[in-house]
């Protein structure tokens, strides 16, 4: 009898093991991001190139002068009208002076036409009074004519003296023409020598309060320049103030990634300066309207024979919740990650959104025009009496 002896199968061996892990591997990894990709990739963009943006407020001088005193330094915070920077004050202390003497000066001189004016009319009142008298001797003479009681040489001098008071009266006319043409049509404070000089004295009381250089907004004071001692004429830059409560994020996504970013969008921020740990909730405010080369200094020339293609990257504004802002400031220029979420696509890319607390104004100069104003007319009133 043969006995038949059976031989088991042979085991596989490792490579196919191996290359069967690493199909299940790479499978598992295929599905893991087909499940990324479907729930969470395809409506999200991200990119760490993103920056904080914030005003730079620069703040100048209006009127010439040296520096003798400074009211703050780099890095420290002041609030809008704050003294910043101090100049000399006896130039612009003398030229108000002056501006005022002269506002007084020709106010008093158009309240001497006016009543030049009031002394004319009483002149010509008179001649027409000395005009009427003459007129009604001479009638009454000339009933008499022809009579013994009158000769023809009283006669003569009554015609003599109506034709020398009309002359008279005439000559004061001309003379009250003459005296209003300065004012005619205006009042003492509308006057137009009195306009000049009032506002000659605004100009001059406000080159005095610009002496004293304020913060316009609030914020935080940078690139200061100037020095205690300095000689400074308008118009030269002497510090920024960096207004941080309106910073925002400008992040530069890659071409492709804003195929599907719209206006509005929700987006998230987290900044290096905190980590993981604050998270800062936005929208998409605006999208630039070219890539960052196109605005560069020397933007590239790619009509040449050796091109070759690189991927631009296209700022895109990111507003910030001032709340979170406030609880957790940022500085202007630090990195952060953007993450912006796609799904509603319904939005426009040719408008934007207004950033919170980034519009600025100041009206820390209006309060100086108000005064001034106030002064001139102070002085217009007192030098005028009762004749304003």
């Amino acid at each position: 009898m043969t006995t038949t002896v059976q031989t088991p199968p042979a085991a596989p061996n490792g490579r196919a093991k191996k290359l069967i892990i690493a199909a299940a591997v790479f499978g598992a990894l295929a599905l893991g991001y087909g499940l990324y990709y479907t729930t969470y990739g395809q409506y999200h963009e991200e990119t760490d190139d993103a920056y904080v943006g914030a005003n730079l407020v620069y703040v100048n001088a209006q009127v010439s002068g040296t520096v003798v005193g400074l009211g703050a330094d780099d890095n420290q915070p002041v609030k809008a009208g704050e003294p910043l920077i101090r100049l000399d004050h006896a130039d612009a202390t003398v030229a108000l002076a002056d501006a005022e003497g002269r506002l007084g000066e020709i106010v008093r001189q158009i309240r001497q036409q006016f009543r030049s004016v009031d002394e004319s009319s009483a002149v010509v009142a008179q001649r027409k009074t000395d005009l009427a008298r003459a007129q009604d001797d001479l009638a009454r003479r000339k009933q008499l004519a022809g009579s013994e009681a009158l000769s023809a040489e009283d006669l003569a001098h009554a015609n003599e003296a109506v034709a020398a008071a009309r002359d008279a009266l005439t000559v004061a006319e001309k003379q009250l023409a003459a005296t209003r043409v300065p004012i005619d049509g205006t009042t003492l404070r509308h006057q137009p020598s009195v306009l000049r000089a009032r506002a000659a004295y605004v100009q001059a009381y406000l080159a005095a309060q610009r002496n004293d250089i304020v913060a316009p907004v609030d914020g935080f004071v940078a690139r200061r320049t100037v020095q205690v001692g300095q000689r400074v004429s308008p118009g030269a830059s002497l510090l920024a103030v960096v207004p941080l409560k309106g910073a925002w994020v400008d992040a530069n996504f890659k071409e492709p990634q804003l195929r599907n970013l719209r206006i509005g969008q929700p987006a998230t921020v987290s900044a290096d300066l905190y980590g993981g740990h604050v998270e800062y909730h936005g929208k998409v405010a605006s999208i630039s309207a070219g890539s960052g080369g196109a605005f560069s200094l020397l933007p590239p020339q790619n009509a040449t024979g050796n091109w070759i293609k690189v991927v631009q990257r296209v700022p895109v504004r990111i507003a910030l919740d001032p709340e979170e802002l406030k609880a957790h400031p940022l500085r202007a220029g630090l990195s952060t990650v953007v993450v912006v979420d796609t799904h509603n696509r319904d939005g426009q890319v040719d408008t934007a959104l207004p950033l919170p607390n980034a519009a600025l104004n100041t009206t820390v100069f209006d309060e100086q025009l108000k005064v001034a104003e106030a002064r001139a007319d102070a002085i217009i009133a007192q030098q005028a009496g009762h004749d304003e």
